[in-house]
């Protein structure tokens, strides 16, 4: 492995240096921090906003006064000027995620709405099908209730929540299972379907629709902010990637085939 490293548009790392990096496990780190900062140097921010993250990095680091805060730039190396690219970078990142994807949220959401919309249903599974099936006709001839059969006779976790399951996003459902929730009813019992190597019976107790709220669009933004991280690991050099503990021998032997 080489003595130097580049660390993106940042330049190489002196040869002196890497051995502690190394040591430390901390080059994934600055190779990472490296991609978002070349990202982020376009971004401003507004002397509102500069101020308010002042304000909150010298809060949390009890810089109360004004020799506190030069001798804590004393202490770092740091001018006036990196210290407000400092402060400021959780909001030039949070920009970054804005401008880069905020305009496509609404076509983003409605095109993988499904995925977020949440199901809570209740469950009951058996290896065994005559069980199920006696089980589904207790709960329809109104013997006895469903999340009881569930409390007795479910072999699996939701046998201590008497069946329940949920609220859980769609998305995260087996694709087979949670088609077979969305073409449910409310309310009604299925018959007894196999489902791996048991026997299950589900009733939809209640879909509740994803909304592009606040919370969503945060979410929404992480999400796209992280496909793009990965897509910018992808681009690393051979070296790099080998720091990051990414694997490119598949590649090379796909190639190589």
């Amino acid at each position: 492995m080489n003595k130097t490293l580049q660390l993106g548009d940042c330049g190489l790392l002196p040869p002196e240096i890497i051995p502690f990096l190394a040591n430390y496990n901390l080059i994934p780190q600055l190779l990472s921090q490296s991609i978002i900062e070349s990202a982020i140097a376009p971004i401003t921010c507004t002397h509102a906003e500069i101020t308010q993250a002042l304000e909150q990095f010298y809060q949390q680091w009890d810089l109360t006064t004004k020799q506190k805060i030069q001798d804590w730039c004393l202490r770092y190396g740091l001018t006036q000027e990196q210290l407000e690219l400092f402060a400021t970078r959780k909001f030039r990142v949070e920009k970054f995620k804005q401008a880069t994807w905020g305009h496509q949220l609404e076509s983003y959401f409605l095109k993988y709405k499904r995925h977020f919309d949440k199901v809570i249903y209740s469950l009951i599974r058996t290896e065994n099908r005559g069980t199920a099936n006696e089980l589904f006709f207790r709960i329809t001839e109104g013997e006895q209730s469903f999340a009881e059969l569930a409390r007795e006779y479910s072999q699996g976790p939701e046998a201590d929540t008497s069946g329940i399951i949920g609220p859980v996003e769609l998305g995260t459902i087996t694709p087979n299972f949670a088609q077979l929730l969305c073409t449910s009813q409310v309310s009604i019992v299925q018959a007894p379907i196999p489902f791996g190597e048991s026997w299950v019976i589900v009733r939809v107790e209640k879909f509740i629709t994803a909304q592009l709220d606040d919370f969503m669009r945060q979410r929404l933004l992480q999400e796209n902010f992280e496909i793009w991280f990965k897509q910018q690991l992808s681009q690393l050099s051979p070296e790099e990637k080998i720091w990051m503990g990414i694997n490119t021998k598949p590649a090379q032997v796909q190639e190589a085939a």
